[in-house]
């Protein structure tokens, strides 16, 4: 085996002995083996391995930073790594320790097999740390004359220089010289007496709460390390009171004596998988002419993806080649009635899926004029932090943290360019939310999100009276009435009613003019029914079709050219069948009284798959 792509010996024992440097120029060679790696969660954003020295293991875990260089296959399964910074944490109710590298390289992407353990310790180079006294002889080959390394007479000891260092510091400053700062990817809820440096990237309101056990205020702020990583930090009552006025945006803290645990994916707004509280007791102080720009971290999500994240908490970072461009609008908010430009970009990706994104303000006039003037050039844009809706079925709207870089310096950048030239542009892209059901999109979480029994809609007869409000429903349907009126005509060009015309054909007033022929559009009211109850709803001609499984127009052919029976029969198939709904529930006046009006607005089959988990999500939830 070549030697420059081989382990370092007694790399395993050496971590184990220095389970936490206090710089990374103290970390001698330390090349280990990457054996047995594996996803943790099956998100493909974090990987565990055990590190290897050829005699001893250790298990081990990649930065999420160096994610993307597993996903790209160039480092696999028995490649070697060099271990460049490290931190080494007990685990809880076990003797084992694990390794949580924060920075390391590429040595060789994968061996032919694992390194042999049986390596002859007479052949073991030492490991050689770098002196720190005066005097000391270096271990050298045994036909060589010893070398003794003396410092420079008229230079400082590096105690003297750090002495002075931190007597002239500030406070801040000597809290990080004295106690080692950690960076973010290597905290864990089992590690204590840590401190992080962060920038605070994001500041929410102070808010206030009231649930059954208790009342309070609460507001949370993200924190960005040198290295991009970020953490969603909480504080409650007490502690909120007392950081609020702290924090200030785009300033740098030392931060210690906080607390993590897993972070719950339902409300985290950060890619990490923990997320931080502070208490009263928490020590944050400003790090005086501290400054630092983060690196910018993405975690990219493919178009065909994003069904997962639709009308969820947490924001998506997309990397895609932009196809058009639209002129600014200018859209009334409605918290203010302030008008603010917009702009609709449409952007694609290797999944052969396109989808709308949303730029506002500063992004919607600027940037977004910047790719108007290029888009004949197929310019790529990564964009970071944007909000995924149901709006269009899948939709991308930025929000005010939000970032684009366009042609951005980034591996997968240069992948989406080559594939763009190579076969994309010929290639035939659809939108993401065209035809996105539950099933279609791996399960939208629009379709899990609200999910509620029928029983919580026709309980309330006053629900929806402000504005309407939106649920997710498992139904069946139960009974369709034949004798209604199923379907409306209508012109074929807008969709909108049409009236038979004096001296034949139809007229339209959206369209202004008379067409010979016009077609079936159905607008008709079904029963579904759950555990709790049956309630009338109202579908229109897409679901409808979806349901019935054929068009208005196939519908009235059988009607008229089989016959009533067979009429009946097409809407009898349709009942007693599951269906995922999203509905709206609204008021609206009929005959001078206010009824509810259930609509369905997205229908989808039942995909049992994603059905199951949910339901066992929701088990879980309930013995927590």
């Amino acid at each position: 085996m070549d030697a420059a792509k081989s382990v370092t010996p007694g790399a395993v024992s050496h971590i184990l002995a220095n389970p936490s440097p206090g710089d990374a120029a103290e970390v001698p060679e330390l090349v280990v083996q990457v054996v047995d790696l594996k996803s943790i969660g099956g998100t493909g954003s974090r990987f565990s391995f055990m590190a290897s020295d050829g005699k001893d293991k250790i298990k081990a875990m990649l930065p999420t930073q160096f994610a993307a260089e597993v996903r790209s296959g160039n480092l696999q399964n028995l490649g070697l790594i060099r271990v460049l910074d490290y931190t080494c944490n007990a685990v809880p109710n076990n003797d084992n320790r694990a390794l949580i590298i924060t920075k390391c390289e590429i040595v060789s992407q994968a061996l032919d097999a694992e390194v042999n353990s049986e390596v002859k310790k007479e052949e073991e180079p030492a490991i050689v740390l770098k002196p720190k006294d005066e005097g000391v002889v270096v271990s050298k080959p045994a036909n060589a004359p010893p070398v003794v390394l003396k410092p420079k007479q008229d230079l400082k000891s590096a105690s003297q220089i750090v002495n002075e260092q931190r007597g002239n510091a500030a406070p801040a400053a000597r809290l990080s010289m004295t106690r080692r700062v950690h960076p973010l990817i290597s905290l864990n809820p089992y590690q204590g007496n840590w401190i992080i440096k962060v920038r605070v990237t994001s500041k929410g309101n102070l808010r206030t709460y009231k649930n059954a056990r208790r009342e309070g205020c609460v507001f949370n702020v993200e924190l960005t390390d040198e290295d991009g990583t970020q953490i969603q930090a909480t504080m409650f009552n007490e502690a909120a009171k007392k950081f609020y006025p702290v924090f200030e945006l785009g300033k740098v803290y030392y931060v210690s004596k906080g607390s993590l645990r897993i972070a719950n994916k339902q409300f985290k707004t950060v890619h990490n998988d923990y997320e931080m509280t502070l208490n009263e007791n928490a020590v944050v102080e400003e790090a005086e002419g501290e400054t630092f720009i983060p690196q910018v971290q993405y975690n990219f999500v493919k178009i065909d993806q994003l069904g997962p994240y639709v009308n969820g908490r947490e924001l998506v970072d997309v990397v895609g080649i932009v196809q058009s461009v639209s002129p600014t609008l200018s859209v009334r908010r409605k918290s203010d009635n302030e008008m603010i430009p917009k702009r609709d970009i449409v952007v694609a990706d290797e999944s052969g899926k396109t989808v709308s994104v949303s730029l506002w303000n500063d992004l919607a006039t600027t940037t977004g004029q910047e790719l108007l003037d290029m888009v004949d050039s197929s310019p790529i844009i990564a964009i970071k932090s944007l909000r995924v809706s149901d709006f269009q079925g899948v939709s991308l709207s930025t929000v005010g943290k939000s970032t684009l870089v366009v042609n951005p310096d980034l591996p997968e950048a240069q992948n989406l360019k080559s594939w763009y030239e190579s076969e994309g542009k010929g290639t035939s892209m659809a939108p993401i939310g065209a035809d996105m059901g539950a099933a279609r999109a791996g399960g939208l979480r629009s379709m899990y999100s609200d999910r509620v029994f029928l029983s919580h809609i026709t309980s309330d007869p006053n629900m929806g009276q402000e504005k309407p409000v939106f649920f997710s429903l498992y139904a069946i349907i139960s009974h369709i009435k034949p004798d209604q009126n199923m379907w409306y005509r209508a012109c074929k060009t807008c969709n909108k009613k049409v009236t038979e015309a004096i001296g034949g054909g139809y007229w339209c007033e959206g369209c202004n003019k008379n067409d010979a022929e016009c077609s079936l559009r159905y607008i008709m009211v079904i029963k579904v029914s759950d555990p709790t109850g049956e309630a009338w709803v109202s579908v229109f001609n897409e679901h409808a079709e979806k349901i019935i499984g054929c068009s208005a127009d196939e519908l009235d052919q059988i009607r008229k050219e089989e016959g009533d029976d067979s009429y009946i029969l097409k809407l009898k198939e349709a009942t007693w069948v599951p269906h995922l709904f999203r509905v709206s529930v609204a008021q609206h006046e009929y005959m001078n009284e206010r009824r509810q009006r259930i609509t369905v607005r997205t229908e989808a089959p039942v995909d049992y798959a994603a059905e199951s988990k949910y339901l066992l999500e929701e088990i879980a939830k309930l013995t927590a």
